[in-house]
Formats: structure tokens, sequence, C-alpha cells
């Protein structure tokens, strides 16, 4: 059997008497895409605070064990950690427009990204910005390098995010609610680009979101984070079929209703889509899954 590309098995904690995650386990294998669910304030960005090495920022500690390749992230050294970030791990952070700099053009944040984990000249440089711009469908003449983030729209500037992450075609993607200040259209956009660069790198992505309609529509397995813990764990249309766990039932009755109304009798169970769902479910605007929960979410904001 392959040995998981990431295996996290960890407690962290913020001060005595505030641990945040207990006997936290996870695996991702290569290539594959986990979705990572909790309700805010679960720990699911202490989770990636943990693999990058980053949990001294928020005076965080973590013991147990974080492999990555084969390597202990837990007993590395700041310098290791730093060549490891950027090179084969990737982040991706919610709230773009807060997270680009709104004084510097995208070209020199693109730029200083590459430097900032890449190494050689100029040309190598100019080619990876451009090649990542393209890979994540945005411009990349001169005008577009030249705007600065106030310039361009949120879904852009997401964009700009992901090229960054991806610059130096990382292993393994962390991405932390990316669709969370995006309008509908605009996330169907953005998780039709995950799973395409996916497809096409083989980049693994660790999918942090409360959103169960991303999930569904992204993930080939899905974690379930409660209480600091992971109560279950599966494939993403078994889970949506047949939850285990208590809260896992609650996270899908929330949504598995089917509408009322003229189209009640039209539609399925969200159960029964769930367990004909494809093994690697992508997001198209025929995935009949992502349509019950978006009619049943859209008849709960009316009443």
């Amino acid at each position: 059997m392959t040995n998981p590309m990431l295996s996290i098995n960890v407690s962290v904690w913020y001060q005595p008497g505030r641990e945040v995650l207990h006997s936290f386990k996870l695996d991702i294998k290569r290539g594959e895409i986990v979705g990572l669910v909790g309700q805010s304030g679960s720990g699911k960005s202490t989770l990636a605070l943990t693999i990058l090495g980053l949990l001294s920022l928020k005076r965080g500690s973590a013991s147990g064990s974080v492999r990555f390749k084969e390597m202990e992230l837990l007993t590395l050294r700041e310098r290791e950690l730093r060549s490891l970030r950027g090179r084969q791990i990737g982040l991706v952070l919610q709230s773009p427009l807060s997270a680009l700099n709104p004084a510097l053009s995208i070209g020199t944040q693109m730029r200083d990204a590459w430097r900032a984990h890449g190494v050689g000249h100029g040309l190598e440089c100019e080619f990876d910005v451009l090649a990542a711009l393209r890979s994540v469908s945005l411009p990349n003449d001169a005008e577009f390098l030249h705007r600065r983030p106030s310039q361009i729209s949120v879904g852009q500037a997401q964009r700009v995010l992901i090229a960054m992450a991806i610059l130096h075609r990382p292993s393994l993607l962390i991405v932390d609610e990316p669709t969370s200040s995006l309008d509908m259209i605009t996330q169907a956009e953005i998780l039709a680009l995950f799973r395409r660069l996916n497809e096409d790198h083989g980049i693994a992505i660790l999918y942090i979101s409360h959103d169960l309609m991303s999930v569904a529509s992204l993930c080939d397995r899905l974690a379930i984070l409660h209480n600091g813990e992971i109560v279950e764990d599966g494939i993403t249309r078994e889970v949506f079929a047949h939850p285990q766990h208590q809260y896992t039932k609650q996270l899908v009755s929330a949504i598995s209703m089917v509408p009322r109304g003229p189209e009640a009798e039209t539609h399925a169970p969200v159960q029964a889509l769930a367990s004909e769902a494809p093994r690697q479910p992508s997001f198209v605007a025929g995935n009949p899954l992502l349509g019950v929960l978006r009619r049943h979410l859209a008849e709960q904001l009316n009443h």
C-alpha cells in the first residue's frame, strides 16, 4: 500500500487548558482532494498553521506528528520549513483583496512571491509568473501585471492568490475558505479551477471550508471536524448518503430535504443523489447533488 503524502496525528493548543485540536488524525494521498468541514472556530485554520509550521505566530504549540513525504514537519527548523512553503506546500487564503498589498502591482507581488521561494534568474521568474497566470485563466499581458488589487475584481484577486500558490507547482495546496467572499457564479468558476489544477498537474488539495455545497461538488473525500477531532472520514458521496456520527447527520439533515412545491416530485432526496455521484465529482452545471443543495438553501432563504 502506498504511503500517504501527508499524514497528520496531532494535538494543538494555544494556552494551558485551551486545546483546539485533540488527537486529530487525517491522511491525504498524492493527487487527492480532501475536504475538511467544521463550524467556525472548530480549528480548521489552526490545522493549516500546524502543517505550515506557523503556529508560533499565534503562540500555539503542537504535539504528535505531521509527516509530509516522509519528513516530520514538527521537528524541522524554520529554515527547512521555509524551503517547503511555497515550493512543495502552497497556501490559498480567503479574503483575497485583504491578502494582497494594495500599494503594489499584481506583477510585482507575483515576482516577489516567486523570489521568496525560488532560485534562478529573471527569465525563469517571468516565465513561471506568466505560466501561473495562464493556468488560472487570467490575462498575462503587461497591462494586467501593472494593475493594482483595487483595479481588479474579487474573483480575479482570488485567482491571483491561487496563481501565487502554484508558481512552483507544489505537491500539496492548502485552501482555506477560498469562496467565502465570492458570489455564486465566481464560486463555481474557482471550484472548477481547483479541479482542473488537480487533474492537469496532480496537485493534492486540502480544501478547508464550512460550505457543504462546495465540498460536495469538489472533494473526493470528506472529513468532518467537531470539538477538535475528526468524527467522520470517507468518500464524499458515501458520507452524504450514509452519515454515521450524530454531528454529521445534523449537517446533512440541514441540506438533505427535498424542496417543497411543484418540483418536489421530480427530485430525489440528496442521499440518493449522493450515492449515485461520481467517485471524483466535478463542478458542472448539471451536477444533480449541487442542484438539490442549492434549491434547498434558496428555499430556506425565501422563507
